[in-house]
């Protein structure tokens, strides 16, 4: 990760994401700030800089990228574009927040590029709590995907980072909340 690409990633989240805003959070919690990761993982040099700082971050046994549906597809994908590009692909792969109603029933999408015990990071555009990474974790690891890293855009530092850790679970942010607000 350059210091260039991930200065302009805060840059980039601080014209685009963040706000200074009363919100009810995923959490249910109250908060003063907003952060939708959304507007800057889909915007072109966002994607372009989250897949490649995400890419440097991966542990080198990671084969797949993925997490909950909508925060972590547009990080997932932009990784598995840089990774083809970077010479290492890296498959992308959604969560569902619930069972598909038909078909193959399954709650993680993409699993014909990775079978039974492929080593997965779950991604998550940002975290609080931590507890909507943790639930893709399970339904990967219910699925037969053996889930070896976490990592988030923004790390809103209120608990979550802990809880995942809690778990044995290597985590990583490319930025935190004192980033956005300094």
């Amino acid at each position: 990760m350059t210091v260039d690409s991930h200065e302009r990633l805060v840059q980039l989240l601080k014209q685009l994401s963040y706000r200074r805003m009363r919100v009810t959070l995923a959490s249910g919690r109250e908060s003063d700030f907003y952060v939708d990761g959304k507007q800057t993982t889909l915007n072109a040099e966002g994607a372009w800089l989250v897949g490649n700082l995400i890419f440097d971050a991966l542990s080198p046994d990671i084969v797949g990228i993925g997490g909950l549906v909508v925060g972590a597809d547009p990080v997932a994908a932009a990784t598995a574009a840089v990774s083809f590009h970077r010479g290492r692909p890296i498959h992308a792969f959604l969560v569902r927040k619930e069972a598909k109603g038909h078909g193959t029933l399954r709650y993680v999408e993409g699993r014909q590029n990775l079978p039974a015990g492929s080593k997965v990071c779950v991604v998550e555009d940002t975290v609080t709590t931590g507890t909507s990474l943790l639930n893709a974790v399970e339904r990967c690891r219910a699925e037969g995907l053996d889930v070896v890293q976490a990592l988030t855009i923004v790390d809103r530092e209120e608990g979550g980072a802990e809880a995942i850790r809690a778990t044995g679970l290597p985590f990583t942010a490319l930025v935190r909340r004192a980033e956005l607000e300094g």
